[in-house]
């Protein structure tokens, strides 16, 4: 139940905003992104090499434990990490010098099977067209007449030709000078060398990073600021496992992906098979679309190599199976179900990422963002990185139970409540989503926000909410768990217990929650209004068979009189009734100058403590001795007061 949180601010009261504040973060953004698209190629090979070096870190720390030295173990996970680069690059040259060869072969089968393709739609379309159109044109003119002469002489001879004919063109043709030896060598050299030279930085940088991790970390400790160590090591220490644990979970996924295109293209005769499982493992490094882009030339070679369709139809099948597989069942097992981002952000990340930076963007687009996230989740002015990009829900359970019950969404709030209630019981999920929720619409209608209609809704919202959850058991909420004990019939009586709503105009709908609760656990209650209590209202209230009487109370504001002089009513009215006041927050209940004045007998911070309470004097203070580890509330002096009832004190859940 811990993992509801309150709300972020106190009920009522907007998030303090800073202009200031707001201006400078947006102007930092601009000029982060702006570093990012400049510098690119000094931040990408930096960017990998950390990369790497995640990736690299666990198989150091394995050679280190086998009691090689920290040099030697992060050279020889380097030498084996480039030997499976170089290893991978010489294969993916070796396959695609094979498969150019048979390329004129599979153009013929593939041009065959595009003319195929053309007369079988667009030929049959074209000649439909054709034959309407002349069908039309038939139909459209009249026989035709006698030819017409028309630029004709009485010879039958045309017209002479221009005299001054124009003079045919001189065709002219621009060459190139030869480029020279160094020229020549640039354009051949240009293209080989700057990958090698990106590689060699990546390695150099992740070597000098798997040296001296403590090193750096001390240093960006150090850059963060030294204000809040914990919070930075926390940031640092979450960043480097989530990073790492995701980057070996994705490979190890990618690969398993990759085996098993590659061993199905194998069975199924296309050829290059290990070429296309090596790219499959590399292109699904891409979110979304990149087991469909490994999958397209798998596609058209299959289409090429069999003159029939029936190898085209199982490429298309494995790949289908496999991605649903890999994407459905392995990866959530794997991931845990999350992997910190929200499928959108997953989205427009990849988006952002790859107009930065290209198509090495696009394959670091998660990692950067989880990073992201990371950051947004421990930096106070990066929070809204969290709340865009991150996984959480962007409201608490209370905030949402409060706006959907605004906006009117009642199956929205009944279905997080099903969801809530398979961890918590009912008191609880009223104590910890409905009665704060409640708080939240109280204090906007005492500052005039809310319209009427919307108070209306509201209160018919929470009243099928109600009906709704009325079927669901409520597990014994006290540490009367075990006891056996039924009330006896004068609890079970329907006016066992009165429950006297507050002044608040969402004050009855609380005191119908807890008539819910107490009809779970065999005790009688009925709900009566404010109005019932009332000055002019008090001598006439049925008081018949009560053995309880609880007040409910979402705040109050100011004085206590009113609620005062309704406990001192409702005592005249029934002195043997024990009288039990529920106020939130929770901690009102603590308030030695409100217990003072209303000299109630019990108070109490929640819908649980209230049926704690009742089920205290319906089973005997004896059923609970020695359960409850509370104390009970010690005596007020007040006038007229008497000793409170025993039973249990305030354990309370915070309500803000």
């Amino acid at each position: 139940m811990s993992d509801l949180s309150p709300p972020r601010a106190r009920p009522g009261t907007p998030a303090a905003t800073n202009g200031t504040s707001g201006l400078m973060t947006l102007i930092s953004v601009v000029v982060a992104v702006a570093t990012l698209s400049i510098a690119r190629d000094v931040l990408i090979p930096i960017t990998l090499a950390v990369l790497l070096s995640f990736l690299l870190a666990p198989l150091v720390n394995l050679l280190r434990r086998a009691w090689l030295g920290r040099v030697p173990a992060v050279v020889l996970a380097v030498l084996l990490a480039l030997g499976v680069i170089l290893g991978t690059a010489g294969l993916i040259g070796t396959q695609v010098a094979d498969l150019a060869g048979d390329i004129p072969r599979y153009t013929a089968t593939i041009q065959q099977k595009v003319d195929a393709v053309q007369s079988a739609t667009f030929g049959r379309l074209s000649a439909f067209v054709g034959n309407m159109g002349s069908q039309i044109d038939h139909d459209s003119h009249a026989p035709a007449g006698a030819p017409a002469n028309a630029g004709t002489t009485g010879g039958g001879t045309s017209a002479a030709a221009p005299a001054n004919a124009a003079a045919k063109p001189i065709p002219v043709e621009v060459h190139q000078p030869e480029p020279s030896l160094m020229k020549l060598a640039r354009r051949v050299l240009t293209p080989i060398l700057s990958p090698l030279m990106t590689t060699a930085i990546v390695v150099v940088v992740a070597i000098f990073i798997l040296l001296r991790p403590e090193d750096l970390r001390d240093r960006l400790i150090r850059m963060l600021g030294t204000g809040d160590l914990h919070r930075t090591m926390t940031a640092m220490d979450e960043a480097g496992h989530r990073l790492s644990r995701y980057f070996l979970t994705l490979l190890a996924l990618n690969t398993a992906f990759g085996c098993m295109i590659g061993l199905g293209l194998f069975v199924i005769g296309v050829p290059s098979a290990v070429l296309w499982g090596i790219m499959a493992i590399l292109m699904r490094f891409i979110p979304y679309i990149g087991p469909w882009l490994a999958a397209a030339l798998p596609l058209a070679l299959a289409a090429a190599v069999d003159p029939g369709w029936s190898m085209l139809l199982w490429t298309g099948t494995l790949f289908v199976v496999s991605e649903g597989v890999m994407g459905q069942v392995i990866e959530p097992m794997a991931y845990g179900h999350s992997t910190g981002l929200s499928p959108l952000s997953v989205v427009v990340a990849a988006i952002f990422w790859s107009w930065l930076w290209g198509p090495v963007g696009l394959i670091l687009s998660m990692p950067l963002t989880l990073c992201l996230v990371i950051l947004g989740r421990h930096v106070d002015r990066l929070k809204f990185l969290d709340v865009l990009l991150g996984d959480r829900s962007a409201l608490t359970p209370v905030e949402s139970f409060y706006n959907r019950m605004l906006a009117g969404r009642l199956d929205e709030v009944q279905d997080d409540a099903e969801q809530l209630l398979k961890s918590r019981t009912l008191s609880a999920y009223y104590d910890e989503v409905a009665i704060p929720g409640l708080r939240l619409a109280t204090v906007d209608i005492e500052r005039g926000v809310l319209t009427d209609a919307q108070t209306v809704r509201i209160i018919g919202g929470v009243q099928g909410l109600l009906e709704e959850l009325g079927d669901h058991d409520d597990s014994d909420p006290s540490p009367l768990a075990a006891e056996p004990a039924r009330p006896s019939s004068n609890w079970r009586a329907p006016s066992a217990v009165l429950c006297v709503a507050g002044r608040g105009p969402l004050d009855e709908l609380a005191s119908a929650m807890l008539v819910q609760l107490l009809g779970k656990r065999g005790i009688g209650a009925r709900v009566v209004p404010h109005e019932a209590v009332s000055l002019r209202a008090a001598d006439t209230l049925d008081i018949a068979g009560v053995q309880m009487v609880c007040l409910t109370y979402a705040g109050i504001a100011g004085t206590f009189s009113d609620l005062r002089y309704t406990v001192r009513r409702l005592r005249a009215r029934n002195p043997s009734a024990c009288i039990l006041v529920g106020l939130w927050p929770a901690n009102m209940v603590g308030d030695d100058r409100l217990r003072a004045a209303l000299a109630a007998d019990i108070y109490a911070g929640s819908l649980r403590d209230m049926v704690v309470a009742c089920l205290a004097q319906a089973l005997g203070p004896a059923s609970i001795r020695g359960r409850h580890q509370a104390p009970a509330p010690e005596p007020q002096p007040d006038d007229g007061a008497r000793p409170m009832a025993a039973g249990p004190a305030t354990v309370t859940f915070t309500a803000s």
